[in-house]
């Protein structure tokens, strides 16, 4: 997924930044939930609390390759946005 101003939920959700987003906001007892119908296409998403805190291992690895790829392929571009 390259920047833009604007991606689809496969998109962000892919690049783990869904995962990273949920591994912050269980520190303070909330997640982000997510409704995918039967096509993929997802109808509903909302905050909700949780008393669930972390991912397993394998979820976490999976999680930080992820984000470590989008770093990888966007990291000129956020390094431009941050000086701007």
């Amino acid at each position: 997924m390259g920047i833009k101003d604007k991606c689809d939920y496969a998109g962000f959700r892919n690049a783990g930044l869904l995962w990273w987003v949920n591994m912050i906001l269980h520190t303070f007892g909330w997640v982000i939930k997510v409704k995918i119908e039967g096509d993929g296409s997802v109808s509903d998403m909302w905050p909700e609390r949780t008393k669930w805190r972390g991912f397993s291992m394998k979820d976490n690895q999976e999680g930080y390759i992820k984000v470590s790829h989008y770093l990888k392929e966007n990291v000129d571009e956020l390094l431009k946005e941050s000086k701007e």
